[in-house]
């Protein structure tokens, strides 16, 4: 569907001795793709909290394919699996410099109304926004 790709630098402090990433840290790495695909639809996370809407993450599976080390630039590709309902599901792939692909992933996050701690359906303005992207892709 829609894919969003950040790119950042691996500090020193989430590798271990040898420089390698620990793995612990690939999650904090999707959020970062999950929050900027959001805002590349014109969604703000913190905005979203603040209107009583959460996103706690129901379902994480990684891949792991190849070390990533300190220093390097890596990039994480977001891309949306299907329209959302009450849950959003997103793929990622994960690459280096030299584009190769460090990870895979998948997460599943629930629509929560942070005051009632119960599911809701997705916001009808997050799916207009989807929608219309789609279209405007011509997907």
């Amino acid at each position: 569907m829609d894919i969003n790709k950040v790119s950042f630098r691996i500090r020193y402090g989430e590798t271990d001795q040898m420089g390698v990433v620990y793995h612990g840290n690939y999650a904090q790495y999707l959020e970062i793709g999950r929050i900027e695909w959001l805002r590349g639809l014109g969604i703000s996370y913190k905005i979203l909290e603040e209107s009583g809407i959460i996103l706690p993450v129901i379902s994480l599976a990684i891949n792991f394919r190849k070390s990533a080390l300190y220093d390097d630039l890596i990039t994480v590709e977001t891309n949306l699996k299907k329209i959302p309902l009450v849950k959003i599901e997103f793929d990622y792939n994960i690459y280096n410099e030299s584009k190769e692909l460090l990870a895979t992933a998948n997460t599943v996050l629930a629509f929560m109304d942070s005051k009632k701690n119960k599911p809701i359906k997705c916001p009808d303005d997050i799916l207009k926004k989807i929608t219309s992207r789609k279209i405007d892709l011509g997907l």
